[in-house]
């Protein structure tokens, strides 16, 4: 598969690098995170939220809407879902990742996906993207045999728990807080998953 960078011109249907802002601190802040084997997410982290970040990213990407700062670490190279919000997301790298990415337009009326509509992108160390809200995405990707550590910033209790059982239609995707899922039956998902990806589980 080819691995594009997210500075090349193909990601701009998906997100936009965020050149205006100095990620340096929250990438020293991770060092505090834990690389586990499998793949871990935490959407709010106090060692993150912490740093003078937090301020910047809430007024200048966010327009003063509270956001949570947390990470996906670990070690992967499949697709296994993917997942957007009705918000843009932002992925700052702390190591090297590739982001396999996909448009909710693509979707079809029965909420199926062909994976073969996948693009990868190297995100390096040190750089911070938007995916925008039509940005399909999901566990970023090891580089080789090295693990990722990813900062996720949010809208503030996305990916928490939901309050209500929720089914038919699109509905029937939502599996977290501001989050609609299609999972690909290879991908290990619990029970009552939408499963919808159709085509081979993207390995990078």
């Amino acid at each position: 598969m080819e691995i594009k960078n997210v500075r090349d011109a193909a990601f701009r249907k998906y997100g936009r690098v965020i050149s205006e802002i100095d990620f340096s601190e929250l990438i020293e802040a991770m060092d505090q995170t834990p690389l586990p084997e499998g793949v871990e997410y935490e959407p709010s982290v106090e060692c993150l939220e912490a740093t003078s970040l937090m301020e910047k990213l809430t007024t200048v990407c966010y327009g003063e809407l509270p956001i949570q700062i947390g990470y996906c670490n670990g070690h992967n190279h499949l697709l296994n879902a993917v997942e957007y919000h009705r918000s843009s997301e932002l992925d700052i790298a702390a190591t090297d990742c590739i982001l396999l990415l996909g448009s909710q337009q693509d979707i079809t009326d029965d909420y199926t996906y062909d994976t073969n509509k996948i693009e990868a992108f190297l995100c390096p160390k040190g750089v911070g993207v938007e995916l925008y809200a039509t940005t399909l995405h999901y566990a970023p990707c090891s580089v080789g045999d090295e693990g990722f550590k990813v900062v996720i910033v949010l809208p503030k209790d996305t990916n928490l728990p939901l309050d209500e059982k929720h089914s038919g239609y699109e509905d029937a995707l939502i599996t977290a807080k501001n989050k609609w899922l299609i999972g690909h039956a290879e991908g290990g998902l619990q029970a009552g998953a939408h499963i919808g990806l159709i085509g081979p589980n993207v390995s990078v």
